[in-house]
């Protein structure tokens, strides 16, 4: 029997109640046989960087896992290429925040969460804590499969093609951020996956 954990990271300010996270987790649940099982690991991420990472980094070092894959979502994305590194596993980025402590500089502060409205202090020490997670460039490009959509409004999907050149990539015309037609493109992410 082989067991496969895959980690699903969500971005900031989200929760694994979003709609990828669900979509993703069904997805996965559901190529789980007795011969290949899939572990599904989707934590609430903490306000902190170095928290959630050491957390996660904890649930993977204990698991009895065969193989690793890790899916993100914007910084969940940046989170991604990080553990990706780590652990010389794959990896699948959604609009990646590829450079975090960039975009997130402008929101340090009082924050809310989106489904919850649940407040959390974004404070300036995480900035430094992104930087210290940063990955320069990525080792190799096989293992990553990149879906950048054209119509983000947060994120500059050039810089994603740019930053995971030679990867796998799906550049969508149009979508937004949140990749409101992922339902679309889930079974190319789940086909990287089961590769």
């Amino acid at each position: 029997m082989k067991t496969t954990l895959l980690v699903y990271l969500h971005g900031f300010r989200s929760s694994p109640n979003s709609t990828k996270a669900v979509m993703t987790g069904e997805a996965v649940r559901a190529l789980s046989t007795t011969q290949n099982r899939y572990e599904w690991y989707c934590p609430q991420l903490l306000a902190s960087p170095k928290e959630s990472m050491d957390m996660v980094v904890k649930h993977i070092d204990q698991s009895q896992a065969d193989r690793l894959v890790i899916v993100g979502s914007s910084l969940g994305g940046f989170y991604t290429n990080y553990l990706v590194e780590k652990y010389q596993c794959k990896g699948v980025a959604l609009n990646p925040a590829v450079y975090a402590a960039r975009e997130l500089e402008p929101h340090v502060g009082m924050m809310t969460a989106y489904d919850s409205e649940e407040p959390f202090d974004f404070k300036a020490e995480y900035i430094d804590q992104l930087r210290s997670l940063q990955v320069d460039a990525i080792a190799d490009p096989n293992r990553y499969f990149l879906i950048a959509a054209k119509g983000d409004e947060l994120l500059d999907w050039k810089e994603m093609v740019a930053f995971y050149s030679g990867a796998q990539q799906l550049v969508l015309e149009g979508s937004d951020h949140g990749i409101a037609d992922y339902a679309d493109h889930l079974p190319a992410v789940i086909a990287f996956i089961e590769q």
